[in-house]
């Protein structure tokens, strides 16, 4: 795979398990060979229902998500990567989803990341590219290479027109409810988030809950959607 320009600060030492995801399998062959040794493939998939079986089976650290993927059943206008994390995401919360696709497409970049995926890279990476991209993500952060990340910013940013800048919708959150948004944003459970935050898990629910009433969002995948584009992770 050719050079791409993500570059991600990471702890590269650290092992990360994840699950390929790709209707190709040489592409998956190849992807596993190019990865860093810091990075264990941990389980493969082909199509839509192949990945929600093996996600969920394996609960990895990461998964490398194809877009454009077959599947049964998928709903006009969702690409079949979206509708793994769709079916997949609620049950492996500590799980995080990095796009790995042929396509530019601002509606591919920004469909998969609206179902909520961390991140957004070409297939034109290279493989030290992506086992950088795969630390970053499973440390919390988003990738995206600059092109992409116009699209995301593009997209959510005219949310933002229409409602409030982020600082006034930040405004909105108390300190605390800002901590516990920011910590559920980067794909912590709730049970993680209230060891982190010394309070309960039924708090991080209540928290959760008021959270995403004041900012008018429907779940935890469009929140962390929301503070990806606000760079707010």
């Amino acid at each position: 795979m050719a050079e791409a320009s993500v570059s991600p600060a990471v702890h590269a030492s650290a092992r990360v398990r994840v699950v390929v995801v790709d209707d190709h399998s040489i592409f998956r062959s190849g992807l596993k060979a190019d990865l860093a040794d810091s990075i264990e493939v941990v389980g493969e998939a082909h199509d839509v229902e192949s990945a929600v079986r093996v996600v969920t089976e394996a609960a990895p650290d990461v998964v490398l998500l194809d877009v454009h993927l077959p599947g049964l059943d998928v709903p006009a206008g969702t690409s079949g990567g979206a509708e793994v994390i769709r079916r997949a995401a609620p049950s492996v919360p500590g799980t995080r989803f990095l796009a790995l696709s042929v396509s530019d497409k601002a509606e591919d970049v920004v469909g998969v990341i609206r179902a909520g995926a961390r991140g957004y890279i070409t297939k034109g990476s290279s493989g030290a590219d992506v086992s950088r991209a795969v630390h970053a993500v499973a440390g919390g952060d988003a990738v995206f290479s600059p092109k992409l990340a116009g699209f995301v910013l593009d997209a959510f940013g005219a949310a933002v027109g229409e409602t409030a800048s982020a600082s006034d919708e930040l405004d909105r959150l108390s300190a605390r409810e800002q901590e516990v948004m920011r910590l559920i944003a980067r794909g912590y459970a709730y049970k993680e988030v209230a060891a982190e935050l010394f309070i309960s898990s039924k708090t991080v629910e209540t928290h959760v809950s008021a959270v995403l009433r004041k900012l008018q969002l429907s779940s935890r995948h469009e929140l962390t959607a929301w503070a990806s584009a606000r760079r707010l992770l």
